[in-house]
């Protein structure tokens, strides 16, 4: 590990939020309504039944916040344009006005030195869709996805260069359309669901799977065609990350081979387009209806690959059964964070990347997510000393500065989150921002991570 412990010259040192999370204003200038907007007004759902409806005011209090993100020294910025926004219906007539937010956000970013990264989906699918077509469960919504985002690319083209087409599929697809069991130590799990709230068989997942992929594809197809010549596309996924127990080259192999078929419903086909053999053989052998011509637009070469890093997904061992490796189950006294599926290891953000270039050889990648949440207070003398945030930085950062200084091609870091913000089930109660947000006033506070990731920008390097 290098002694300084620098990041290589030009790193991106980025903050990220989504449009649903932060913007609220949810039914102003034309906006039509999410799925989100209709999971959170439904009494139960999120926690406290809290809503995005106003969430940070970020649609009227847009030029405030990237002040502070200026002052926080960040130089790139990764946020989510609402889909209902720009298309109310999901197809059809594009919404100016909701456009227009977006060009003023942009504009802003640029005169404050900080690159924009626009994300085209972060989950708030146009309510229309869902109703219409059943959502991802049709292939009606990717090509209209597609349709959303080539016109996104060549409104936004001259002066935003950086595009993911979605985000977290993992995340979107398993706990909308089926609800999803989370690993959090002892044997213990815990079940997440989100919108649109259904519940299809496992057979039918992977159909949805394959059209949320699909997507993708024609997503990046759309952005090149009429975005201009040098954008620049990717996706970000919440990769599923086996650690190996020992760094020997059997583990490594063993981590390798498990984090390439757990992928396989999504990292897996968008990097290789093609489905792993055992992933077709899951769910009773049913598989997904596709084409050649579908796998190929879903492997659409990408100029970046992006991954959200929180967590490790298993612990791998080799095993000399099939099929090579086996879990080491993750102890109940394993440190967390305060998320009860947080487990923390530091050293996912270097299996991650490292992952991603052994497996599929990356060239490009981003950070697009990483963070935690913690229990925030603001004190009587107005500062939110956020001590362990600042340890889980430093102990990650470490760990990611580890990677880069052996050559892993990390071009760039998006702490999760910009601000404290809406966590979609969770409400407002988990606080993942290096800003402090009053929910009721609507302040905004610095915290004490704030201040070391400033420094750690002015100084290209973990502090």
């Amino acid at each position: 590990m290098s002694a300084d412990r620098k990041f290589p010259d030009g790193f991106t040192w980025g903050v990220a939020t989504s449009a649903y999370q932060i913007e609220g204003a949810w039914n102003e200038d034309g906006e039509g309504v999410s799925i989100w907007d209709t999971f959170s007004h439904t009494p139960g759902n999120v926690k406290n039944d809290d809503t995005g409806d106003v969430a940070n005011d970020h649609y009227h209090r847009y030029a405030e916040d990237v002040a502070l993100m200026k002052d926080l020294g960040a130089n790139g910025y990764r946020f989510s344009i609402a889909w209902p926004r720009i298309f109310p219906e999901g197809t059809g007539t594009p919404n100016q006005r909701g456009m227009d937010f977006y060009n003023r956000l942009v504009d802003e970013l640029l005169a404050a030195g900080i690159e924009p990264f626009a994300t085209l989906y972060h989950w708030d699918l146009p309510q229309t869709l869902e109703d219409a077509h059943g959502g991802w469960r049709s292939k009606e919504t990717a090509k209209a996805f597609a349709d959303y985002a080539g016109f996104v690319a060549e409104q936004l083209g001259d002066r935003v260069r950086h595009y993911f087409t979605i985000n977290e599929f993992a995340s979107f697809v398993e706990a909308g359309y089926q609800g999803v069991d989370v690993q959090v130590g002892g044997g213990k799990t815990i079940h997440l669901g989100a919108a649109p709230a259904v519940s299809v068989s496992d057979a039918e997942l992977k159909q949805v799977r394959h059209h949320a992929v699909l997507g993708h594809g024609l997503a990046v197809q759309a952005i090149r065609a009429q975005g201009p010549e040098g954008t620049k596309v990717g996706f970000a996924e919440n990769i599923r990350v086996a650690v190996p127990v020992l760094d020997t080259p059997e583990h490594v192999r063993a981590a390798e081979a498990a984090t390439r078929e757990r992928n396989a419903g999504f990292m897996t086909v968008m990097m290789e387009g093609r489905y792993t053999d055992d992933y077709l053989a899951s769910a009773g052998g049913t598989t997904p209806t596709f084409t050649d011509d579908e796998l190929a637009i879903i492997a659409s070469p990408l100029d970046f690959v992006d991954i959200n890093v929180y967590r490790p997904g298993w612990y791998i061992e080799p095993a000399d059964e099939a099929p090579g490796y086996r879990d080491v189950p993750i102890n109940a006294s394993h440190p967390k964070m305060l998320s009860s599926w947080h487990v923390f290891d530091p050293e996912v953000l270097y299996w991650a990347p490292h992952h991603m270039q052994s497996i599929w050889g990356a060239q490009s990648i981003y950070i697009t997510e990483n963070g935690c949440a913690a229990s925030d207070v603001l004190t009587a003398d107005g500062r939110v000393y956020d001590s362990d945030r600042v340890m889980f930085l430093r102990a990650y950062l470490t760990q990611l500065q580890r990677a880069t200084s052996e050559g892993i091609p990390v071009h760039g870091y998006f702490h999760w989150s910009a601000q404290d913000n809406l966590e979609w089930m969770d409400g407002f109660g988990n606080r993942f921002g290096l800003i402090y947000v009053d929910f009721e006033t609507l302040e905004r506070t610095p915290k004490l991570s704030a201040d070391w990731f400033r420094e750690a920008v002015r100084r290209n390097a973990v502090v």
